[in-house]
């Protein structure tokens, strides 16, 4: 199928189907010199197989791991670009999962004020979240896309055969961002998930998932309002990563910073869930550090945060909390 994201800056085609990645010189222009930035987690076939559809490629690829994503590694693809004359009618193409779809985003919003990017998102974090949307970034001293833009991709290709190469921690933590979609805004999709078989409704999950953010996005594309529905259980989530130095994936403690802001009646199906995809329900933490590293959250507003609360299956609301009371209900759910 394919679906088109339409917003005041512009609208971008995503194709999902399965053996779409041999489609990428349809979808793509790449008659032209191409920046394929992959990792040495993708399996080198897939950026192989985008280079082969290009002009003039040049693959480069970069460690696996949220480390990568800094601004040492953009500088390092700036200055490859510069030295090998790229120039404004070139463009990027990402090949991999979030950490590469992120960083190459964000470098192809900068070089020369913008070239074309494209995205070939690769694991199902990627797939259901991060692949539509436009927003790029890079990490800066442990916080997570602290300095970033908004750039939509020219076209999405999403390949669901590309899961199957996936481990099942990083399909799990792909799942954890499909079950927020769900909680959020469709029960349907929640339901789909908790009684389903994940990895064979993959193309489904993705599609449904990538509808609500679609439909999100289009609404509220600079995340002035409703797109924050989105950012459910990210809160915790990137204070979290920061407090353990990434030592766990992003999608594990997305499903950790869901679990506080859920209502009683919608808490043990969701632990339910999380525990049935291997996500983990528990975690041992220092609250003072956690709670600080929330502070510092890029979404914080004086001494307040707005948060997303989930009282019934695909139903939401923003609220305006205090950092005491966020304090007290983090306390207040041992995770």
């Amino acid at each position: 199928m394919t679906m088109t994201v339409k917003t005041l800056t512009g609208s971008y085609p995503v194709l999902i189907q399965r053996r779409a990645l041999a489609r990428a010189g349809e979808l793509f222009r790449l008659d032209r010199r191409v920046l394929v930035v992959t990792d040495d987690g993708v399996p080198a076939s897939y950026a192989r197989a985008v280079a082969s559809a290009c002009r003039d490629a040049l693959v480069v690829t970069l460690p696996r791991g949220e480390g990568t994503k800094n601004l040492d590694s953009f500088r390092a693809l700036l200055s490859t670009m510069a030295e090998k004359g790229f120039t404004r009618t070139d463009c990027v193409t990402a090949v991999g999962g979030g950490v590469v779809g992120d960083l190459a985003g964000f470098v192809a919003s900068a070089y020369m004020r913008g070239v074309d990017f494209y995205n070939v998102p690769t694991t199902l974090l990627a797939q259901v979240d991060s692949s539509i949307g436009g927003k790029v970034a890079v990490d800066l001293m442990g916080y997570k896309n602290l300095v970033g833009a908004f750039y939509p991709p020219r076209a999405v290709l999403i390949d669901p055969d590309t899961l199957d190469t996936l481990s099942d921690r990083q399909f799990a933590c792909g799942l954890a961002e499909a079950i927020k979609t769900a909680l959020i805004r469709d029960a349907a999709l929640f339901d789909r998930i908790e009684k389903g078989d994940p990895r064979r409704d993959a193309e489904e999950i993705i599609a449904a998932s990538l509808a609500v953010k679609k439909a999100v996005v289009e609404a509220d594309e600079k995340e002035g309002g409703v797109r924050k529905i989105l950012n459910f259980g990210h809160t915790i989530a990137h204070a979290i990563e920061s407090e353990t130095d990434f030592g766990l994936l992003h999608g594990e403690c997305v499903a950790l910073g869901m679990i506080p802001f859920c209502g009683e009646s919608v808490r043990p199906r969701l632990i339910g869930v999380l525990k049935k995809a291997g996500l983990p329900t528990t975690l041992s933490w220092e609250g003072d550090a956690l709670v600080e590293a929330m502070r510092r959250d890029k979404k914080k507003q004086g001494d307040a945060i707005t948060v997303v609360r989930v009282d019934t299956i695909g139903d939401c609301r923003l609220v305006e909390m205090p950092f005491d009371q966020l304090e007290r209900i983090v306390r207040g759910v041992k995770l």
